[in-house]
């Protein structure tokens, strides 16, 4: 059985812009949780407005509470909540979600730089509040959703180095993409598909530093491992104790391979059975302490 780590559904789906009604539905969620074979799974509210309908944390938590602990409610917090400064009370928020019983903070992912100094505000206050920190992150500035970076993550390094007592876990586009050494800068706003040639920055700052961890969730966690085979199954072995299962599963009809993928590794012996465990549930209950 899986835990998921990265899990969306809105309570009052909303029309996208071709007319599609996002997000998943709870009923839809469930079912597609029961084919994959997902436990149990974290929920993550969306909050921050770039192209999504902010979601009310207070939805996933009422979710979270009539699930019978099948699911498990994480808050979110925009860094520009209160009053767009860099001093805002977000400690507060965080105190407050808490209490109501959040265990987490994520899908962190406003389209600001990582040292904006409303990011670095955020980041103190949840470093205070000792949660997991799950974020999105994009090489695109003032275009779309996610945290920016530079190539090769400078902006990410320098934020591990200050929170060291922070757990930062990875995901997106941008932060998948640098599992190899870039061909090209573009190559972080999409899914490379040409081998990992030669290790990126994604498992040079997991080994240096503590405080990363990562999840393999949505069509970028994917891509980091089917992009090259042969690597993904050492880098599953090397990183089994920071790695987590993700689904990101936000529309009825979205699939990814990552569940399969990872039980064809166990199968034919390329990752052991205690790796497959770690990565599928132990480490995200471990997370949690549950």
């Amino acid at each position: 059985m899986f835990f998921d780590v990265h899990a969306h559904v809105y309570k009052y789906q909303y029309p996208a812009e071709n007319g599609e009604m996002l997000f998943i539905s709870l009923g839809d969620l469930v079912k597609k949780h029961d084919e994959i074979g997902i436990e149990r799974a974290i929920l993550l509210p969306l909050v921050s407005p770039e192209v999504y309908v902010p979601q009310s944390v207070g939805e996933i938590i009422e979710i979270a509470r009539n699930s019978n602990g099948r699911f498990v409610p994480y808050c979110n917090i925009d860094p520009r909540v209160y009053t767009n400064s860099s001093d805002a009370p977000i400690g507060r928020l965080l105190e407050y979600y808490r209490q109501s019983g959040c265990m987490g903070i994520g899908e962190v992912l406003p389209n600001l730089g990582w040292l904006d100094a409303r990011m670095q505000n955020l980041l103190h206050h949840v470093q205070e509040a000792k949660f997991p920190l799950i974020f999105d992150m994009t090489g695109r500035s003032n275009h779309g959703y996610g945290i920016y970076d530079d190539p090769g993550m400078p902006q990410l390094e320098a934020c591990l180095e200050k929170f060291p007592d922070l757990l930062f876990v990875g995901h997106g586009p941008a932060f998948w993409a640098e599992i190899s050494v870039l061909r090209n800068p573009e190559d972080r706003f999409g899914y490379p598909s040409y081998p990992v040639e030669k290790q990126g920055r994604v498992p040079q700052l997991m080994r240096q530093y503590p405080n990363l961890t990562a999840e393999l969730s949505a069509g970028s966690g994917a891509n980091a491992l089917t992009r090259d085979l042969g690597h993904a199954a050492d880098f599953l072995n090397e990183f089994q104790d920071k790695l987590m299962f993700g689904t990101d599963i936000c529309a009825k009809n979205n699939s990814y391979p990552t569940a399969r993928l990872l039980q064809d590794f166990k199968a034919s012996g390329e990752i052991s059975s205690g790796a497959f465990e770690k990565i599928a549930q132990k480490n995200a209950a471990r997370l949690l302490g549950v």
